[in-house]
């Protein structure tokens, strides 16, 4: 295909200052592998390098992380039983995304790191997977990415695509090239009409853009009841358990007060708490030592003691299960500017939960969420720690709460087969 002057410019502006970045992946790679030792392994893969990979054409799907990869997984599921001919290399930037592709697929598919976004590293990995379609999750533009796919002529598609108003603003510094990039992509599947419009604002052409729903309301709750009666064979029903989920680094301390002012009315309460990121979990652990509690971990007791206080989930895919053992959730991510987590899982799990007011991932969420009265959102930690203790206290109130999420689980689903009657029909012919 032929590059204008304006594009290849802009592309090689972008380029060289990737390429002159590259030594500080190196000191990122490091630095994050102090905290977490699987960013210090499978280096090549982040630079395009892919041994022991036989090359050969497959369908592409890129997930960022855990909570990407879950909301793929339907789909993934769906187009391998409706074509079981096809090969499938997914990949992620995180260990735990990774841990989990894994988790969910064992070596049925492929997997590896997706490749920094410089040319000879988008080239290697595009050489070796030969991609017959590429499906990308939410918002991944990587422009010489997305111009590779687009100059070997492989669609793309974004799906369960969505864009805050926040980082429409931040992608808005390299709009010339964004707006290029995005008229590359065969379709944007967004989230929501909100979405559809921002990325319209970005660049994207309005017949590029279809509003298909939120694949996160698809959700497939497990059916964890036999997982919950085992867990309140040690922990009576009786006894009050509340949630922390998903928490960052930055609010620690706060579960740490919240627990501690919770338990002066509930002093047989039991918290589940569940970090974000693995590197937190001997982290939390130790800083709920630090209080006197008695602490157990998934790993090593499996199941909370009579006189444990603490029981840190120190797994990754139990959450859902877990969400179902508590009277009520804290989810994290939103005392901070991270942007909130997905506010979905308790409720699919009937599960009443509190956040804090940092919700900007999941704006359309939270929305319907609140008008509906399936969460309560705060501004601070006082303000969680007032809304768990009134939710403690009052069991109408969270059946209430509960009933409403499963209702609007329930009622927003719908996405997956929009996105299966899209992508199914455009699946590759057999080889």
């Amino acid at each position: 295909m032929r590059k204008s002057p304006v594009e290849r410019i802009l592309r090689g502006l972008y380029s060289v200052v990737l390429y002159l970045l590259l030594p500080i992946t190196v000191y990122h790679l490091v630095w994050r592998g102090f905290r977490v030792p699987d960013y210090l392994r499978r280096w090549g893969e982040r630079y395009g390098f892919y041994g022991g990979i036989a090359p050969g054409q497959r369908v592409w799907l890129h997930a960022v992380s855990v909570g990407e990869v879950n909301a793929a997984a339907a789909v993934v599921n769906a187009l391998r039983e409706q074509r079981p001919d096809l090969r499938w290399v997914i990949t992620t930037i995180t260990p735990t995304g990774s841990e989990r592709v894994r988790a969910l697929w064992g070596d049925a598919v492929d997997h590896v790191y997706l490749p920094y976004d410089t040319p000879g590293s988008v080239g290697r990995f595009l050489a070796r997977f030969q991609p017959r379609m590429a499906l990308i999750l939410e918002t991944e533009l990587w422009p010489n990415l997305l111009f590779g796919c687009r100059d070997r002529g492989i669609p793309v598609y974004i799906l369960n695509a969505r864009l805050s108003a926040r980082s429409l603003r931040g992608y808005q510094v390299l709009s010339a090239l964004i707006r290029r990039t995005l008229r590359t992509v065969t379709c944007v599947a967004a989230q929501s009409s909100d979405d559809a419009r921002r990325f319209v604002r970005l660049g994207a052409a309005p017949e590029q853009v279809q509003a298909l729903g939120n694949l996160k309301f698809d959700i497939a709750a497990p059916r964890p009841q036999a997982f919950i009666d085992e867990f309140h064979g040690r922990v009576p029903a009786s006894r009050p358990v509340w949630i922390a989920a998903s928490t960052h680094e930055g609010e620690e301390a706060a579960v740490i007060e919240i627990h501690r002012a919770l338990l002066r009315r509930h002093p047989d309460l039991l918290l589940l708490w569940a970090p974000r990121h693995p590197e937190r979990f001997p982290r939390v652990e130790a800083a709920a030592l630090e209080q006197g509690w008695k602490v157990a971990t998934r790993r090593q007791q499996r199941w909370p003691e009579a006189d444990t206080g603490v029981f840190v989930v120190d797994t990754l895919g139990e959450l859902m299960s877990f969400y179902g053992c508590a009277q009520v959730a804290f989810v994290g991510g939103s005392l901070q500017p991270i942007g909130g987590h997905n506010l979905l899982e308790p409720a699919a799990m009937g599960t009443p939960s509190v956040t804090g007011p940092h919700l900007h991932n999941f704006s359309e969420i939270s929305r319907r969420m609140r008008e509906a009265g399936a969460v309560l959102i705060c501004q601070d930690a006082a303000g969680v720690t007032a809304a768990l203790q009134r939710l403690l206290d009052d069991a109408d109130e969270r059946k209430r709460m509960a009933d409403t999420g499963c209702a609007l689980v329930e009622n927003g689903r719908g996405a997956l087969h929009k996105t299966l009657a899209l992508i199914g029909p455009r699946l590759p012919p057999p080889a």
